[in-house]
């Protein structure tokens, strides 16, 4: 049985997973008529990520790919020998821009001579981020300096330069677009596009009222909860307001959908979790809502809140991701009108308005929130 002493387990508790074990490495599971699970490994904290092979009859689709990696490429080969029945690939879908969802989106693509399918702010931010076209290091250094970090580590944020184009292969210089609400055709049903915000420009999810099936991408995850941040070449993005703004899309499905998450385990539960979701980062807007009262009239820069949202040890990846939250979420608390910004010396800071107390949330998803790529 369970811990149910252990906030995670208790969430999961609340939810169904009908779908048993994950697919051992190389091989696939069906999880709906036509639809089946496989999962690749990450070099991450966050170490898999669920991917989709669905059957079109004479063909196949691929929904999300991988990321570039040689463990990557070898267990798609094996898939390819073992299971798609003498049938090729036609069509490759991206959920949207992160590595682990389009890096061997060009591989695949060329390999069977394969369609990419995205949406058009997903494929135009691939494209912007692979050639390094979003921000430069002085815009990037700009940013850091605006929201309070300090001068000696801001360096730590530059290391990231030029990861992505390692872990994302050259895209197809030509595109399938999806947008949201026009529905496209897989495994012979009709499937409808829900368009996301926050967690990525236009995150695609696809909804079968037929087979009752929900590929969520990282829009809902049953244990941890999707990194939604700020990014210096959109320093003002209210991405969290735009990212639990959008679940209004998902409750208008049947709360016994099959959810097929990027990672973690297939569930049921879908309204639960949304329920989960608002009550996780209303508590931790409330955290910090509170942390800036205490400090008065003086207020907080991003960087002094980023121990208030994440108060364990965060490596020097984890902080990159922790202070874009972190900004997602101070950024939602002005827009709620629970803080102010003012300006002094050229640094953001934070102050709480007076008559801003919220009614504390319920608090019992206290440690889902995970820093990674999901």
């Amino acid at each position: 049985m369970p811990d149910t002493t252990d906030p995670s387990q208790r969430l999961l508790a609340q939810l169904r997973f009908p779908c048993g074990d994950v697919p051992e490495p190389g091989t696939i599971k069906t999880v709906a008529p036509g639809i089946h699970w496989l999962r690749m490994p990450l070099p991450f904290q966050l170490n898999h990520i669920n991917l989709w092979l669905v059957d079109d009859g004479d063909s196949w689709t691929i929904v999300d790919t991988g990321i570039n990696s040689a463990d990557s490429r070898e267990l798609w080969e094996k898939i390819f020998a073992a299971h798609l029945d003498g049938k090729p690939v036609k069509r490759v879908i991206a959920t949207h821009l992160h590595p682990d969802h389009v890096g061997l989106a060009g591989w695949l693509c060329e390999r069977w001579d394969a369609q990419l399918w995205m949406t058009l702010g997903e494929y135009m931010s691939a494209l912007a981020v692979r050639n390094d076209f979003t921000e430069s290091e002085e815009t990037r250094a700009a940013h850091l300096h605006r929201n309070g970090v300090p001068a000696d580590r801001i360096s730590l944020f530059h290391r990231h330069k030029g990861g992505y184009a390692k872990g994302v292969v050259p895209l197809p210089t030509s595109f399938r677009r999806m947008i949201h609400a026009h529905p496209i055709t897989l495994a012979g049903h009709r499937w409808d596009v829900i368009v996301g915000r926050g967690h990525a420009p236009e995150h695609a999810s696809l909804w079968c009222p037929e087979l009752n099936v929900l590929i969520a991408g990282d829009q809902v995850l049953p244990k941890i909860s999707t990194n939604v941040g700020v990014w210096p070449n959109e320093p003002q993005a209210d991405a969290l307001t735009w990212f639990l703004d959008g679940f209004s899309r998902f409750r208008r499905l049947p709360a016994d959908a099959l959810v097929l998450p990027s990672h973690g385990f297939p569930f049921v539960g879908l309204h639960t979790r949304l329920d989960q979701l608002v009550a996780h980062h209303d508590a931790r807007l409330n955290d910090m809502a509170d942390a800036i009262a205490r400090r008065g009239e003086a207020g907080a820069t991003g960087w002094d809140m980023v121990p208030v949202l994440f108060p364990r040890h965060l490596d020097n990846n984890q902080v990159v991701f922790a202070f874009g939250e972190t900004l997602a979420h101070l950024h939602c608390l002005e827009t709620r009108a629970r803080v102010k910004r003012v300006v002094v010396d050229g640094v953001h800071r934070f102050v709480a308005l007076v008559d801003s107390a919220q009614p504390p949330a319920d608090d019992s998803d206290s440690d889902v929130m995970d820093i990674g790529t999901a």
